[in-house]
């Protein structure tokens, strides 16, 4: 099974820009869709972006549209999730996470199979 490790979060001040990281081990990454999820304080954890195993189709909830952006590399086993024009409504524990059953992306909102611990990011007003 694979294991899943992020980093690349901090403080940042709102208009700024973040990449965030994801690195995969002990599986076959390349086989593995895969997605960003989010928990704000306080409230559920929420799919953000997703991208199938081969990078060529992506997803992304309405929200971040146009300001994030998910990519992966299956030769390094990374995936990241490049974010601009940050806001504080963006704070929050950003988790990788990924799942070796074929679904379509967006229907991975009810989570994934393998996590990662998350790494947090703060967007200061």
């Amino acid at each position: 099974q694979v294991q899943l490790v992020e980093s690349g979060g901090g403080v940042v001040q709102a208009g700024g820009s973040l990449r965030l990281s994801c690195a995969a081990s002990g599986g076959t990454f390349s086989i593995y869709n895969s997605a960003w999820f989010r928990q704000a304080p306080g409230k559920e954890r929420e799919l953000i972006a997703a991208i199938t195993w081969s990078g060529v189709t992506t997803y992304y909830v309405d929200f971040v549209k146009g300001r994030f952006t998910i990519s992966r590399d299956n030769v390094k086993n990374t995936m990241d999730l490049q974010m601009n024009s940050l806001k504080p409504e963006d704070t929050a524990v950003y988790y990788c996470a990924a799942d070796a059953v074929p679904k379509l992306l967006a229907e991975y909102r009810n989570g994934m199979t393998y996590w990662g611990k998350g790494t947090l990011v703060t967007v200061s007003s």
